[in-house]
């Protein structure tokens, strides 16, 4: 199930589409209540996040952004909230990064799951699974692999996933290798939930820091990560946003909002 046929299938009715990416605008409480909902009824959806790095990723790589088609696909950050403001005249409800949802999903979910972890170092997979587990002990949580591997070690890797069939299967691999790697190989036979989370898992294990609260609360992590990692992100946040909110401006004066998916 893609993000339009689980609109049609629990009656959310609006779209923000940023980049030729549609984007489910829904409320922090609605996005629990419908990921509930699809793994209540073992309804196969894979869920990823668009922020402005993805969507300028999905603009240069025509493979990722069909992979993204058939994704479930929830806001995350300032970007595409200064996006949506200035293509549908109002931000997204809720930010729902994955970073803060999905652990908050985890809490929120009374009836026991099944969460397979897979992705980053060992180290760090194992750490984030036993934080998960601390946090939300009505779950199981199981790493089933790092996100090192070869090709050769693939096949066993699916088939533990497949074994295992947990509910929930968070992927970490960074973008976009996490959202290709569930779109080739992933289908209702592994899980109910493949989840595209990024760096969740390093967060979750300690390795990486989150930025302070005030900071998050300015909705200015972003600055922090670069601040910690420049060699890596430069590229990302200084010539990304800039390039992203510019591309932004062109669909807004190419093409303009469309009604039917501005409803909120």
């Amino acid at each position: 199930m893609n993000l339009r046929s689980a609109r049609a299938a629990f009656g959310f009715d609006t779209l923000k589409t940023i980049l030729g990416i549609p984007v489910l605008a829904i409320r922090w409480d609605e996005a629990i209540a419908l990921l509930t909902r699809l793994i209540d009824e073992r309804r196969f959806t894979k869920v990823s996040f668009l922020n402005a790095h993805n969507a300028n990723l999905a603009c240069t790589d025509p493979v990722f952004a069909e992979a993204l088609e058939d994704f479930l696909i929830l806001p995350d950050g300032v970007g595409v909230d200064m996006a949506a403001k200035l293509l549908y005249g109002a931000p997204f409800p809720s930010n729902l990064n994955g970073t803060d949802f999905i652990p908050a999903f985890l809490q929120a979910s009374s009836h026991p799951l099944t969460v397979a972890l897979l992705g980053t170092t060992r180290a760090n997979a194992e750490a984030a699974c036993a934080k998960l587990s601390t946090l939300a002990m009505q779950h199981k949580f199981v790493v089933v692999h790092d996100g090192f591997f070869s090709a050769a070690e693939e096949p066993a890797i699916l088939e533990r996933i497949a074994r295992l069939r947990p509910d929930i299967l968070l992927v970490a691999m960074g973008v976009p290798r996490q959202e290709l790697w569930i779109e080739r190989h992933i289908d209702s036979r592994h899980c109910t939930l493949p989840v595209a989370v990024g760096a969740l898992l390093d967060f979750m294990s300690g390795s990486v820091p989150r930025a302070p609260l005030w900071l998050r609360r300015l909705r200015l992590e972003w600055l922090f990560r670069l601040w910690i990692e420049p060699g890596r992100l430069w590229r990302r946040y200084i010539v990304g946003n800039p390039l992203f909110l510019w591309r932004v401006v062109k669909q807004k004066l190419s093409l303009g909002p469309r009604p039917a998916e501005a409803r909120r």
